[in-house]
Parts: C-alpha cells; sequence; structure tokens
C-alpha cells in the first residue's frame, strides 16, 4: 500500500495554553497559527483564552489584546481597520476574510481557530509572503494605457462607461479570493488567480483604455486565464461582495468573440 507522507511544518502541533485569569467572564478561547519558520521545526497551534470584554468587537481587536497584554512576539499585518487596506487578511473560523471586518460574534464555533492565508509561504505566524501575488497584479499593467496624447483635464467617461466598472475597481488586493481557489493552490505560478484577473478586467472594460487587444493577447495562455473553473470560491469570501469568478468569464467571452485580426474597436466591452 503507498504511504503517503505531509511535507516539513504542514501538520501544526498543540501549542501553549494562556488561560483567562480567575474570576474572567465572557471568555473566548482563540486557537491562533504559530509558526516561524527561522526557529521553529514545525507550527503549532497556540490558545489564548481571553474575556471578550477586555477588547473590540473584532477579531483584530482580539489579536492586537493578545499581542498587547499576552504574547508580543505574536505576528499579524494590520493598517486601516476600516476594511480598505486588505493587511489583515487571513483565515478565520475557516473561511479567509478580515480580522477588521469580521465580528468574533459571527464565528460559529466555540474556538475560534485564526490562520494565515493558506497555501502561502509563512513568513511568520500569520504573515505570509505576497511577492507572487503582487507580482502577477504588476503583470496586468494595473494602468491607463491611451494611444491619444495627455489631455489637459480629466479623461472624461459617460456615466453608462463608468457604470461598468462597479464591481471592479473596489477591490482592496486583500488575496482572499486567490488563497481560498484550488486552481489557485495548484498552479500557483502559472495561473494569475482571482484578484489579478478582476483587476486585468477592469482595465479592459473601461471606455477610457486603448490597450484591450495587448491586455487580452497577454492572457491568450492555457493557464493564466483558463485554469478558472468557476468554482466560486472567490466571489463566497471577498470581503468587499465583488465577484472575480464574473469577470473571468466576461474576459473569457471577449477572448471567443473577439475577430481574428483582433480590432479593439470589435473587442471592446459591449454597452
Amino acid at each position: 500500500m503507498v504511504q503517503l507522507t505531509l511535507p516539513r511544518g504542514s501538520k501544526p502541533s498543540k501549542g501553549k495554553v494562556h488561560k483567562a485569569p480567575a474570576g474572567a467572564k465572557n471568555v473566548k478561547t482563540y486557537k491562533v497559527y504559530r509558526y516561524d519558520p527561522e526557529v521553529d521545526a514545525a507550527p503549532r497551534w497556540d490558545e489564548f483564552q481571553v474575556s471578550a470584554d477586555d477588547h473590540g468587537p473584532m477579531l483584530l481587536d482580539a489579536l492586537i489584546h493578545i499581542k498587547n497584554e499576552i504574547d508580543p512576539t505574536l505576528s499579524f499585518r494590520r493598517s486601516c481597520r476600516e476594511g480598505i487596506c486588505g493587511s489583515c487578511s487571513m483565515n478565520i473560523d475557516g473561511r479567509n476574510t478580515l480580522a477588521c471586518t469580521k465580528g468574533w460574534d459571527e464565528c460559529q464555533s466555540s474556538t475560534i481557530a485564526i490562520a494565515p492565508l493558506p497555501h502561502q509561504a509563512v513568513v511568520k505566524d500569520l504573515v505570509t509572503d505576497l511577492t507572487l501575488f503582487y507580482a502577477q497584479y504588476d503583470s496586468i499593467q494595473p494602468y491607463l494605457q491611451s494611444d491619444d496624447p495627455d489631455p489637459t483635464t480629466e479623461r472624461l467617461q459617460s456615466p453608462k462607461d463608468r457604470e461598468k466598472l462597479d464591481g471592479l475597481y473596489e477591490c482592496i488586493l486583500c488575496a482572499c479570493c486567490s488563497t481560498s481557489c484550488p486552481s489557485y493552490w495548484w498552479n500557483q505560478t502559472e495561473y494569475l488567480g482571482p484578484a489579478a484577473l478582476l483587476q486585468s478586467y477592469r482595465w479592459i472594460a473601461d471606455s477610457r483604455d486603448d490597450a484591450t487587444n495587448k491586455r487580452l493577447d497577454d492572457l491568450e495562455d492555457p493557464f493564466k486565464l483558463y485554469r478558472c473553473h468557476t468554482i466560486m470560491n472567490c466571489a463566497q469570501v471577498c470581503p468587499k461582495g465583488l465577484n472575480p469568478a464574473k469577470a473571468i468569464a466576461e474576459t473569457k467571452k471577449l477572448m471567443v468573440n473577439r475577430p481574428a485580426d483582433r480590432k479593439k474597436t470589435a473587442a471592446k466591452v459591449p454597452a
């Protein structure tokens, strides 16, 4: 019989338990993933028993309390605390989300598990290496490209054309969608992933952009675009309520429908 073994560091062990002070009320248990690849042989789950009366309503409040009052070695990213910057993305209670917008009272489990974004190299604890993710975003050239000289005033756009960007421009690059996608787990270096492809379509759909065919040419690849199998995890976990799978489908439709000579006017998003 074939025996399969997990890679080093893929099965966390039981770590430290930090008990709540005697007499504490409204105690919540947070099971937090801990791993420093420079010094630890394997990851572990540390448990923190914390009174919810000692911190705010969000999971980020709990993590800040743990770091400030219990274990200052805990590492995680955070910045805006308003669901805008995307820094505090992590896996909470089995689902990718933002710690600053996820309330502890929304979690289903009595013990709330907090882990880094899945299938990413861990820098330390809840901090993952997003180098590849940002490189993929950079590869789609996320900026306006126009054949016309730079205008002296703003580039005008009709309300109807502007409306086509709704559900696209709001992406905060938190990586919740890409790191929840099994196709991205399996093909990270080839498949661009939901976030980068949603951002790509954001510029393809922009009436002010003149690089539509070039952008589509860059995606004409068996892996970059077509590894999306409409699993829909991306739309399920997006903290901004966006639908990357729909943007990917629209891009595929443009690929199929554009003429052989790939004229930009024919490839542009229809009204």
